[in-house]
């Protein structure tokens, strides 16, 4: 049975267990995302967000208050100055559990814990399959519109061009077959009158 256990004591003493949760406070806080077990990561998570409250009032008071959990001022100060703005509108729940597979020496289940405002993935996944889609239903769209016209505007010059190649080719084979048969009468014309010069030349 398990009552009154409200705490995991995750088999350790009571100051070995805060040294460790205060150090993955830290930790959490300085990378936004750490991996450890699936126990360590719930007990963060009740130990951390109450810290993460306090930080939105940033007094005297509660920077000290903090500083006596976490042991580590570069700690602090990232806390007071970037992630109290990130979660300034953010009523709770600040930190979020993703379970792995369990660990190949003993088994145990993992998890990563990390900070809800500081996770980039889940937003850039959204945002890619929306822009996927507008864009997938945007291009079809436009290629559906565009196909019939790029065939009419095809089609319109094919049909016209023969008649054009027809039009064309009549007009200089009809000239050819006049201007031909004048040249040759003239050629024509123009020897007797040369043979008719000579003779008479010849004559007298």
């Amino acid at each position: 049975m398990r009552h009154g256990k409200k705490v995991n004591h995750l088999g350790r003493t009571d100051s070995h267990r805060k040294a460790m949760l205060g150090n993955m406070a830290t930790s959490l806080i300085l990378h936004k995302r750490i991996t450890t077990t699936l126990a360590k990561a719930k007990a963060l998570r009740v130990y951390v967000e109450p810290i993460l409250t306090k930080s939105k009032s940033d007094t005297t008071h509660s920077r000290r208050t903090v500083f006596s959990y976490l042991q580590d001022k570069d700690a602090v100060s990232i806390l007071f100055r970037d992630i109290a703005e990130k979660i300034a509108n953010r009523p709770g729940g600040y930190t979020r559990i993703i379970k792995m597979e369990n660990r190949l020496g003993d088994n145990a289940e993992m998890a990563i814990i990390e900070l809800v405002d500081y996770n980039t993935v889940y937003g850039a996944d959204n945002a890619q399959t929306a822009k996927k889609t507008t864009r997938r239903r945007g291009g079809s769209g436009k290629g559906k519109t565009a196909a019939p016209v790029a065939t009419t505007e095809v089609a319109a010059p094919v049909a016209e061009e023969p008649v054009a190649d027809l039009a064309l080719g009549e007009t200089p084979a009809d000239e050819i077959e006049i201007e031909t048969p004048a040249s040759q009468h003239e050629a024509d014309e123009e020897t007797p009158a040369a043979d008719d010069e000579e003779n008479a030349e010849k004559g007298e």
